[in-house]
Order: C-alpha cells, then structure tokens, then sequence
C-alpha cells in the first residue's frame, strides 16, 4: 500500500461523511490533529460519532464542532474539559458514551486487533454497567466490554516518512496509534515528513500499514493557545 501525502486537508477531510463514527487523537488539546478538526469544522459533514478521549475545550479543537451542532454522539472518558458538553446532553442535543479511562484504550486495542471485547471489573455495580453483560470468573464478576472501531481516525504524530510510517513525540503519543489501527481510513496530521529509511525501526510507533495518507500540520499548540504555524 502506498501513503498519499496531501497538501489540501479541506479536500482529504471530505472521507469524513455524515453519520460516520470517527475517532481523533489527544489528551485534552496535546496530541490533537488541530490541522485536521479545523478542516473538519469546514466541511459540511453532520451527525457524527466521536470517539476521543474528550471533546475538545470550549471553543477550541473539538469543542468547535460541539458548538456547530455537528455532534450526534461522543464516546470517550473525560468530558469536564469542555463544560458546554454537559450541556447539550442535558438538553438533549448530544448522546454520550462515557468510559473509564482504560477501558476506553483497551476498547479501541480490542478493535484494532480484531477482538470484539473483553471482560473487565472495571465499572461492575455501577451506573456505567447497566445495560452491559456481565459474566463470573473463578468467582467474581465482570463486565462485558464491546471493541471500538471507526470509519475514519484523525491522528497526530511528530514524523512521518513518505511510506506513511509514524513517530510520535512524547505524551502527545497517547490515544494516536492504537486509534491508527482502529479505523477504516487513517490521516495522519504530522509536523514533519522525511524520506524512507530515515527512521530507525525502533522509534517508529505506527506501521506504515495503517496510515492512508499525511498532511503537514498547520495549527500548534502553543502556551498562548492554538495559533497557526505560518
């Protein structure tokens, strides 16, 4: 499989269409395709599934598209971040799914390793575990847990080569390359591209045959905020 590498990211995010399940990369902003949602928020794309480990800020990343109405339902484990999420689910504007943390990234290995769950204690006897399967094992209870897959995964690494293979830098590795297995169709936001065989095997997180196609990142995260690379 060949990496197409994009320079238009309004024209690669057209993959996305309404109604898909799409899961983007990050932990609050850092390790966020910021290049890719921002296009995202331009497209007319509606009625999405969001699995991210929260929805952005207000007004910043993902919380954009929140404030679109663009949001059918989020699926992830930390949506205090952004206040305005509670309030749409509370108006009945947004359905959520919420998870515990590590259940959330095991749902999404699961999905990417082409298991359709796992059984977890995580959760058992409490209001996340209504409505879910539970089994005893050698005498306690667990919970059943479905895998996470999506149509399209919005990812962000620090390198790519030009055969598609990903280095991530630091905590902003987080949910990225468990959700690059996970998906249909993988774009990879990265800050640099290089020739094949400039990375060492050993740093390389994400096969190249996962990934779909590149783009350069446009928009950082800076302590002053989102700004634009330019």
């Amino acid at each position: 499989m060949t990496v197409s590498i994009i320079n238009d990211a309004l024209r690669e995010i057209t993959r996305v269409q309404t109604g898909d399940t799409v899961m983007v990369g990050g932990f609050g902003l850092v390790g966020s395709p910021l290049t890719l949602i921002d296009a995202l928020t331009k497209h007319d794309a509606s009625e999405l599934t969001i699995i991210s480990n929260n929805v952005g800020e207000t007004g910043k990343g993902l919380g954009i598209l929140l404030q679109q109405g663009k949001l059918k339902k989020a699926v992830g484990s930390y949506f205090t971040s952004n206040r305005e999420v509670a309030q749409w689910y509370n108006e009945g504007k947004l359905e959520l799914e919420l998870l515990p943390q590590g259940t959330f990234s095991e749902a999404i290995r699961a999905g990417g390793a082409g298991i359709g769950g796992f059984y977890t204690k995580t959760a058992v006897g409490t209001d996340l575990a209504k409505g879910k399967e539970t089994k005893d094992i050698d005498g306690e209870t667990y919970l059943l847990e479905k895998a996470l897959k999506a149509d399209v995964a919005l990812v962000r690494a620090w390198k790519a080569d030009t055969k598609g293979n990903l280095v991530y830098y630091k905590t902003a590795r987080n949910f990225n390359p468990i959700m690059a297995s996970a998906a249909k169709y993988v774009i990879a936001e990265v800050d640099e591209i290089v020739e094949e065989g400039e990375l060492s095997p050993e740093e390389i997180a994400t096969p190249h045959l996962y990934v779909d196609s590149l783009i350069k990142s446009q928009l950082i995260l800076t302590k002053e905020g989102v700004i634009d690379r330019e």
